[in-house]
């Protein structure tokens, strides 16, 4: 195991070293995070289907219990339970457009992951960098417990635990646990924990910061201890969950599903869970007595519980739905946590917008009207005054307006129209929108995967890291 050890102490090493003007030392953080002996224990696999490349390459790399699609390259890398997901990784003759620019893409496009350790990471490539279109790297970067890299290329970083960088180039910077950036390019930044970050410049800025000694009670993570907090006592008390169907090789579908609906088979399917037409549910999804409406989503390490969604739903990355009513077109963004209970269920109007790192813990019953944008906790009708408005009114906003702890500057209706954007090309990809012939998406495509597994050296000093492999058609 000599040759891992000298690999995590040249990763941190390298991310340290691009962090130091910023006097932030990531060793303290990550040390004995994940045991070395951990690391030996989980295979890889990676997914083979017609619609995808087969192109992947691992060099001097540890890849315990990651899952890889599209083309992919890790070198010099540890991931841990990680999803590298490229299944929207542009193709050679495709054109990028961007502000004016039509700029042909000269070669497929590649995840390219180098010196990084990433833990229980989703990365997907949906990226946007015009001057990087061939190349979505992470490189010399750090990232904990269920955060997500999402179309956001990174250089020199530490992401804590359910953090999101999204649709953001990232160069030397710390974001701290719960954050959530979407803001074009940044650099050199320290972003404190529970930060919501939205800003496109010359149009608008959101701005949201929760309450640490609240924040705390969800997730809080200190140097020399492991995350913890709600968040994570969540989701490791559904954990063993998962160990089937990581176990098992052939698992057949627990509920009916449609055929132009994809079920991926490192999901857990509770009893009681229907599955409509055109809904996509990822690997690591989590679903539970609950109804999913045609084109509805759970993508990756989303849970979602004794819930229904009428339709047309997006759940977006490690999103949690707990005894709630959605209604059509209603948004959950990034790592949100919204919880009714048994006896004070949660409603959520149709076309809502729930923000990225929204938390909704309500212990009375809580209904959120039709058309509505919510943002940070919520925990009461009070707090949920202080903390949403209606979309048409946002609507109308072009200078700027604070509640509570938010704070928006620019064109409201830019910020409205770029979320319902983005959310339409969410559920285009998806598949929600299929007819039939037109508008196939990821719930289609994905119906038919060959699932593969890699494993380490089992001994010696190379123990626990993979030999260069290279995956070609």
């Amino acid at each position: 195991m000599k040759s891992l050890k000298e690999l995590f102490d040249r990763i941190t090493q390298r991310v340290n070293i691009n962090l130091r003007e910023l006097k932030f030392d990531v060793n303290p953080f990550v040390k004995d995070l994940v045991p070395f002996h951990q690391l030996v224990k989980f295979y890889a696999f990676y997914g083979i289907t017609p619609h995808h490349p087969l192109d992947f390459q691992f060099r001097q790399s540890n890849l315990a219990g990651s899952y890889f699609l599209g083309k992919c390259c890790a070198t010099n890398s540890i991931l841990y339970k990680s999803d590298i997901r490229g299944d929207e990784l542009k193709k050679k003759g495709d054109t990028c457009e961007f502000q004016g620019f039509r700029i042909p893409v000269s070669r497929d496009e590649a995840i390219r992951i180098e010196d990084s350790f990433l833990i229980k990471t989703l990365v997907h490539n949906f990226s946007h960098d015009p001057e990087t279109l061939e190349n979505f790297f992470i490189r010399n970067t750090v990232s904990t417990h269920y955060a997500n890299i999402h179309g956001s290329p990174t250089d020199g970083s530490y992401l804590g635990p359910f953090a999101t960088v999204d649709l953001t180039t990232m160069n030397d910077c710390v974001i701290g646990a719960f954050s959530y950036v979407q803001a074009g390019e940044i650099s050199h930044l320290h972003i404190e924990p529970g930060t919501v970050w939205v800003r496109s410049p010359n149009n608008f800025n959101f701005l949201y910061r929760y309450p640490l000694n609240k924040l705390n009670h969800y997730i809080h993570f200190t140097a020399g201890a492991p995350p913890q907090g709600l968040l994570i006592d969540f989701v490791e008390d559904r954990k063993e969950a998962f160990q089937r169907v990581f176990e098992t090789m052939n698992i057949d579908p627990s509920v009916t599903i449609p055929n132009n609906a994809s079920l991926d088979r490192f999901a857990v399917i509770k009893p009681k869970t229907h599955i409509s037409e055109n809904v996509l549910v990822a690997q690591r999804a989590f679903l539970q007595n609950s109804w999913m409406g045609k084109g509805a989503n759970a993508q990756e390490n989303c849970y979602i519980i004794n819930s229904r969604l009428e339709g047309f739903n997006v759940t977006a990355h490690g999103a949690k739905i707990i005894e709630a009513d959605l209604g059509q077109n209603v948004f959950v963004g990034f790592n949100s946590f919204l919880r009714g209970r048994p006896d004070c269920r949660l409603s959520i109007g149709k076309e809502s917008i729930i923000m990225p790192h929204t938390i909704i813990d309500v212990k009375e019953p809580l209904s959120i009207p039709p058309g509505h944008l919510v943002w940070g906790l919520v925990t009461s009708p009070a707090d949920l005054e202080n903390n949403s408005i209606e979309l048409k009114e946002l609507n109308k906003i072009s200078e700027g307006f604070s509640r509570g702890n938010m704070f928006f500057e620019g064109s409201g209706s830019s910020f409205v129209t770029a979320f319902r954007d983005r959310i339409h090309h969410i559920l285009e990809a998806n598949g929600a929108l299929y007819d039939g012939m037109k508008n196939r998406g990821h719930a289609q495509k994905n119906q038919n995967i060959s699932f593969n597994t890699i494993q380490p050296y089992p001994e010696g000093d190379l123990k626990g890291l993979y030999p260069t492999i290279i995956i070609r058609p």
